[in-house]
């Protein structure tokens, strides 16, 4: 009796929320056996369990190359499916790996763009005044720039998980992993003034710390702000994003010397990929700066 990929999917999905896998990832993963089933179909091949197998993984492996997917589209794709493979393995659905001898080639880690000095003062700029938008903006903006983490963790820190004191907010990373995030003198006396404007919000008894029109504010809504304040601040919008916070801190932090498992540790990462990418965009800048001093042809 043939047994369909679909039939298997929510079976999949619940082992990945007993692993603790983020939602995002389990949609990753999800998406992969999606695409090969439509390919499978396509091809006039019935999206079954027993068609899983090598030939037809490396034709479809081919179609996404064809496709003109990035090399990283297509790794994402085939980890969703290693890993769907390696469930049905693990729970005996199957006895022989159908996937043996394929490798995925990582692809080469690039250098990741970064904010400058002078775009991120810009920002900060476009938030001066008094009112609630323009405090919380400033306060949310100054922890990007200091803790680079990721927006889901910006809007899921509640008030009591900040200490203005300490300097330092407690987020909850992926796979729910909390971890201690620290934060400047500037940035806690910007949290502060947003706190205290906080208080005469609608939703100030919210546990959350940002706020927005209805509540708790949004992942959304953070990149709409970032986006309303880089017009102000005369950047394009489309290069001020969160996650672009994330990729300047990592840069600058190993930039200034810092460890790359000190990185590890404050970003809340479990493998090295991220710091693969990060560190060749510190190194590109160190060889350029080296470059610059060297001016050998300045020199003759």
């Amino acid at each position: 009796m043939s047994v369909s990929l679909e039939s298997l999917r929510g079976s999949f999905y619940r082992s990945l929320r007993v692993e603790g896998k983020a939602e995002r990832t389990q949609v990753l993963y999800g998406q992969s056996l999606t695409y090969l089933s439509r390919w499978m179909e396509s091809q006039g091949i019935p999206a079954d369990l027993e068609n899983v197998t090598r030939e037809n993984v490396l034709d479809w492996l081919d179609h996404l190359r064809q496709r003109g997917l990035t090399d990283g589209t297509i790794r994402t794709r085939w980890r969703g499916l290693r890993r769907f493979v390696n469930w049905l393995l693990a729970e005996e659905i199957i006895s022989s790996d159908p996937l043996t001898k394929i490798t995925v080639e990582k692809p080469e880690a690039k250098p990741v763009p970064v904010l400058t000095d002078e775009e991120l003062s810009a920002l900060i700029g476009a938030c001066k005044g008094k009112s609630f938008n323009d405090r919380r903006d400033e306060a949310v903006i100054r922890l990007l720039i200091d803790c680079g983490m990721r927006v889901s963790e910006l809007t899921g820190i509640d008030l009591d998980h900040l200490d203005l004191d300490a300097e330092t907010v407690v987020v909850t990373g992926k796979g729910s992993r909390v971890r201690s995030a620290y934060f400047g003198a500037k940035t806690g006396q910007a949290l502060d003034r947003y706190v205290r404007e906080r208080g005469k919000h609608r939703h100030a008894r919210n546990p959350a710390l940002f706020l927005g029109e209805r509540g708790r504010f949004t992942s959304d809504g953070v990149r709409e702000r970032l986006k309303v304040r880089a017009e102000m601040a005369g950047l394009d919008p489309k290069a001020v994003f969160p996650h672009r916070f994330r990729h300047t801190n990592a840069h600058d932090f190993l930039l200034a010397g810092g460890q790359e498992r000190d990185l590890k540790r404050l970003m809340g990462w479990r493998s090295d990929a991220m710091l693969e990418r990060y560190g060749s965009s510190a190194a590109d800048h160190r060889a350029r700066e080296a470059a610059r001093k060297l001016r050998r042809g300045d020199r003759v």
